[in-house]
């Protein structure tokens, strides 16, 4: 007997002006991380508290979630993850962390532009782990991010940045591993994976908080902040899930530049507070990058493979 809650589930879209809508809703959503990050005060002394209070409420947010749209059975989910699941979620959740350390030794424009080229980090480790071939030109563009990126080292080896360009990078890695996670076994719940990823989130920042004996919560102020950002992540996550079954991965890599520039916005919007200026050297390497991706999803184009959650 199924207990679950209908009233929230979506009918299949086939409207692709809409679901173009959705994704790019969730890349706002997305979009206002770094200005959450910004706001929190200390954010360099309390990444555990973060990602310990980040991590609980996306994977709570999720399986309420998973619950509405499936009802009781969908734990059941978490018995289909196997080694896929398990390695995607750990990369995830590798991310999440190493994001929070990147924007918080560099600027939110350099930590967003590492991710910008998940891509081509995920083409690359497609190619290495999944035999998938990558043409001349798919080389080409990955080149041209890497020397957008190195634009980008070179500045930040300047500005005393560079520790938060590589956990920037690393974070990319996650993201991409997670990404690559999803190709090598089509069947792995993904939600359900993202859900694992704030568990294993939680889990090692509670290992950490235990063994240094820090405390578990921070200010009233931050702790809101964390919880914001775990649900703004979740929202997005559950509208591009909707939006992007109709959409093919080219169309998704271009949306997904919202994310970024609103990002670089939003922090550099002298209203919101914040202010943040990219360097020069920041704007030329992610020129490139933007160059590169539009350049990526123009050579796939004709590839009309779906990669939307579920």
């Amino acid at each position: 007997m199924q207990f679950g809650i209908k009233y929230l589930e979506m009918p299949d879209l086939k409207n692709a002006k809409f679901a173009i809508l959705l994704v790019v809703i969730a890349g706002i959503f997305w979009s206002f991380g770094p200005l959450v990050v910004r706001n929190i005060e200390d954010a360099a002394t309390v990444p555990w508290q973060y990602l310990f209070t980040r991590g609980i409420v996306i994977f709570l947010l999720l399986n309420i979630y998973l619950f509405i749209e499936e009802g009781l059975d969908f734990y059941k989910n978490y018995l289909k993850m196997g080694a896929p699941g398990v390695i995607g979620g750990i990369g995830l959740g590798s991310a999440m962390m190493t994001f929070i350390w990147s924007i918080t030794n560099t600027t939110a424009s350099i930590t967003l532009l590492c991710l910008a080229a998940m891509p081509f980090i995920t083409a690359l480790l497609g190619f290495l782990f999944l035999r998938e071939k990558i043409s001349r030109s798919v080389w080409t563009a990955i080149i041209i991010a890497t020397i957008g990126i190195i634009i980008m080292a070179f500045d930040s080896a300047s500005l005393g940045t560079f520790k938060g360009l590589l956990f920037g990078l690393a974070s990319a890695l996650g993201f991409s591993i997670f990404s690559v996670s999803l190709r090598w076994e089509k069947e792995t719940p993904k939600f359900t994976t993202v859900a694992f990823a704030g568990l294993f989130c939680f889990l090692f920042s509670t290992a950490v908080i235990f063994q240094f004996k820090l405390d578990f919560l921070s200010s009233g102020k931050n702790e809101s902040l964390f919880a914001l950002h775990g649900t703004i992540v979740c929202l997005g996550l559950i509208l591009y899930s909707i939006g992007s079954k109709v959409i093919p991965a080219a169309e998704l890599t271009l949306l997904s530049l919202t994310e970024i520039i609103g990002g670089i916005f939003w922090v550099w919007l002298p209203i919101l507070g914040i202010n943040e200026i990219p360097s020069t050297n920041t704007i030329i390497g992610g020129f490139l990058i933007f160059i590169a991706i539009i350049f990526y999803s123009l050579l796939i184009k004709n590839n009309r493979r779906f990669i939307g959650l579920n």
